[in-house]
């Protein structure tokens, strides 16, 4: 081999001989882009290709998800007007003592958590023909009956056989069940229905 053989031939090519293209020498690197341009190209246009599909179905959703709240179907969010805390109705007599008779009178825990008051209206029971709201009741005292019981605004109302009370006039039997429903009426809060446990006798 010739010393311009082995060292790299420098001069122009000989007879025969292919001009290489333009930028490219024997022994060079060749034309490849040394930052890997061509291969990071592809490579970013796979990926990019790979999350169209996955984006087109994030912006159709969050399309479909404005339509539903626009329309209301996401609902709203309702205040809570009125809690019944507790609710119960003594029995008149335990069971074995015969057949109960008179009225029943109840525990109430009534909140009131908005920031304006309310007004119980009436109570109603499917154990009982005729439910009142009394004031000023008691032991030997039945009170007189009012119309409407207020309940303050960010307040709670607890109403006992010894106060303000609601109370089922003559109620059929209920004394043998678990539970007695009360549908109480307030002017703001509308129907509040709840089962008021049923107790021993005077208790809460």
């Amino acid at each position: 081999m010739s010393a311009a053989t082995a060292a790299g031939r420098t001069g122009p090519p000989g007879p025969g001989q292919a001009e290489p293209p333009d930028g490219e020498h024997p022994g060079s690197p060749g034309t490849q882009d040394p930052s890997g341009g061509p291969r990071l190209a592809s490579w970013l246009g796979d990926l990019a290709r790979a999350a169209a599909g996955p984006v087109a179905c994030a912006v159709a959703l969050i399309g479909l998800l404005s339509a539903w709240v626009a329309t209301g179907g996401a609902g709203s969010v309702t205040q809570v007007r009125i809690e019944i805390a507790h609710a119960a109705v003594p029995m008149r007599s335990y069971p074995a003592a015969g057949a109960p008779s008179g009225p029943a009178r109840t525990f109430l825990t009534i909140r009131n958590p908005t920031g304006e008051p309310d007004e119980l209206l009436s109570v109603r029971s499917p154990v009982a023909r005729h439910v009142v709201l009394r004031h000023g009741g008691g032991p030997g005292n039945p009170g007189s009956v009012i119309a409407e019981l207020t309940i303050p605004a960010r307040t709670t109302v607890t109403l006992t056989p010894f106060g303000d009370d609601v109370v089922l006039t003559d109620p059929a039997r209920f004394e043998g069940d678990g539970t007695v429903p009360l549908t109480l009426t307030f002017r703001h809060a509308g129907q509040v229905t709840v089962d008021a446990a049923v107790t021993a006798p005077g208790t809460p």
